[in-house]
């Protein structure tokens, strides 16, 4: 949604978008994007590269000034180069998806709708279900494209496309996800060879069914793959995300090196622990960073292994990814999948599965986008506002030697990044104090992947 200019005279004039320069040519959009997610929808990114820059659209002025307010405090780099944050003088940047695919705001009855932030597999009864209260809906087709997942709808009048646009135009269609930004197209009338998931002509209940094959529109590609896994039209409960869409759409588009997508097993054996300092509660610290835990259970008659019990096989899957070997109490960790399919509830085992602790329950996508391995530097958020830098040494310094440490603010949030000297020292500090209280707050720690402060 586009926020009038923010005008100050005494200070420079804030665009939602930015200038960014890059010291380096070759550079991948997925690193840009991974960037500046986290501070809101990106709905435009323009690589200059004969200049080494890219102009990137925030979807609101909120959104491009934390990001700007973060970055000015932490330096930037993508692939061990540094990047450089501004605002740009552009209003709005133009692309060629958009001249090519929509008309903006002449009004027309058929609607290009761009999915932003896909949690959930949307389909076209899903569509259906949302866009025909504002009218009688003939035909909508679904595809990919670098956009994201997109529809283009038809309507019978072009008033109804009007007033469907002015209802929906920002609304999310599940709560805090699959948000719609809707244009008018420049077609005149959709064509639809196949009533599927993908593709649907109301006025035509006799078309064939083809589940697999490209989009029945011209010009664009398929529309099958990762988002046609589920066809329920309705949001996940926990156990969530058993999608491979969202994840890869949280990377950037494509799921990271080492993971498949295609595992079912959702719990993981975890063995050459030390039984001295391990416990459940310092085993979620660690295995939340990766997805929602269901229970745990240490083994009795193997006192350095656990099982664990993650929201769904991708979860899972991550987790054995990214902390296969990682050193913590000294100790490299094995961490395999089990052959157990869960792990049944008992007295030795500890429950997780409603505790407000785990990350993935609101804000999944971003969460996914940190998971990583292991590293020296770790991100503490939900600070009280007047902890000192001291108090957060004071707080962690037990578990190795500190190099540096940062406070800032974003949102209005106090937040600190904390080097340690080595991955093993800034792991401990996580499993130990994430959920500690510091001055009456409950304390968030992660993984950063941050090179430097």
């Amino acid at each position: 949604m586009w926020a009038p200019k923010y005008l100050n005279s005494s200070a420079p004039q804030k665009e939602n978008h930015f200038y960014t320069c890059i010291c380096q040519r070759c550079l991948w959009m997925n690193d840009l994007l991974q960037l500046f997610q986290p501070f809101g929808v990106i709905t435009k990114l323009v690589m200059l590269r004969a200049k080494n820059q890219a102009l990137i659209q925030m979807q609101d002025i909120p959104s491009a000034v934390n990001a700007l307010q973060f970055y000015a405090n932490v330096q930037p780099s993508i692939r061990g180069r540094n990047v450089y944050v501004q605002f740009s003088s552009h209003q709005e940047l133009t692309t060629m998806d958009q001249n090519t695919q929509g008309r903006g705001d002449e009004p027309n009855r058929i609607l290009l709708v761009t999915i932003h932030h896909m949690l959930y597999p949307i389909t076209v009864d899903v569509l259906h279900q949302v866009f025909s209260p504002h009218g009688f809906v003939e035909k909508i087709v679904t595809f990919q494209k670098s956009a994201g997942f997109q529809a283009l709808i038809q309507y019978q009048s072009r008033q109804s496309a009007v007033v469907a646009r002015t209802a929906l135009q920002g609304r999310n269609i599940y709560d805090g996800c699959c948000q719609l930004d809707i244009q008018y197209s420049n077609l005149d009338e959709l064509q639809v060879n196949y009533n599927n998931e993908r593709s649907r002509d109301f006025t035509n209940p006799n078309l064939p069914t083809e589940h697999q094959g490209r989009s029945s529109q011209p010009g664009y590609g398929d529309a099958g793959g990762m988002y046609a896994l589920q066809a329920t039209g309705r949001a996940v409960p926990f156990p969530q995300m058993a999608n491979t869409a969202a994840i890869a759409a949280a990377f950037g588009g494509g799921l990271p090196p080492g993971i498949s997508g295609t595992n079912d097993r959702c719990t993981v054996l975890v063995s050459n622990l030390n039984p001295d300092r391990i416990d459940e509660d310092k085993l979620f610290n660690l295995f939340s960073l990766y997805g929602n835990i269901v229970r745990i259970k240490l083994l009795r008659n193997k006192p350095d292994h656990a099982l664990i019990q993650m929201g769904d096989g991708l979860q899972a899957e991550l987790a054995v990814n990214f902390l296969k070997g990682a050193m913590l109490f000294e100790k490299p960790m094995e961490v395999n999948f089990s052959k157990h399919p869960n792990i049944t509830q008992g007295a030795d085992t500890h429950e997780y599965i409603n505790s407000n602790l785990n990350r993935f329950n609101r804000n999944a996508q971003k969460n996914y986008r940190y998971c990583c391995s292991p590293t020296k530097m770790i991100h503490l958020s939900t600070l009280p506002q007047d902890l000192t830098e001291e108090e957060i040494v004071s707080h962690l310094e037990e578990h190795g030697t500190i190099v540096n440490t940062k406070l800032f603010e974003m949102n209005g949030k106090k937040q600190a990044l904390v080097l340690f000297e080595t991955e093993e020292q800034a792991t401990e500090a996580l499993v130990c104090k994430h959920a500690t209280s510091v001055s009456g707050s409950i304390i968030r720690i992660s993984f950063s992947q941050l090179q430097a402060i």
